[in-house]
């Protein structure tokens, strides 16, 4: 079984052959435009775009807590918009970051990464703005992508 390779750099430009799926943590609100997800709109419009329709018509689809929205934005890149945050603020309910949510979003990932034979790529999904401890996310990307044998590389943004 691997392990999860931790690198200096950018999530949105892995540097690895084959497929390539970047995943990073969205709220349940429908916003969009703080954190990491500045990254993927500087380089790709689809992602957010495809995850304000997604919202926007919640009604008739999936969104919510633990959903996963693939969107192709290159010939072998993915973005894997992950709904795993209620709301945007810490406040007396706590951090915005749901567990349980990442736990279920990256299980849905693992099935479609598989399918596509990706390797996964992603910040420290859920310890930003999420207010999340890398230490509780951590093993749920262990548990459901690692032992899968996917491929998974954590980017540090800096130096």
């Amino acid at each position: 079984m691997g392990e999860i390779t931790y690198v200096r750099g950018d999530a949105t430009v892995p540097s690895v052959k084959g497929v390539k799926v970047i995943a990073h943590v969205c709220n349940d609100l429908g916003g969009w435009g703080k954190g990491f997800v500045l990254a993927v709109s500087r380089r790709w419009p689809e992602p957010e775009k495809a995850y304000r329709s997604w919202h926007r018509d919640r009604a008739a689809n999936d969104f919510g807590l633990g959903a996963v929205q693939l969107v192709q934005v290159e010939r072998d890149v993915w973005v894997a918009n992950m709904v795993g945050q209620h709301g945007i603020r810490t406040g007396s309910k706590g951090v915005p970051v749901r567990y349980e949510a990442i736990d279920t979003a990256l299980s849905h990932l693992a099935d479609r990464a598989a399918e596509l034979d990706a390797s996964v790529h992603m910040p420290r999904i859920g310890c930003g703005l999420a207010g999340g401890k890398w230490s509780r996310v951590e093993p749920l990307i262990t548990e459901r992508l690692v032992r899968r044998g996917i491929a998974v590389t954590v980017y540090d943004h800096g130096d």
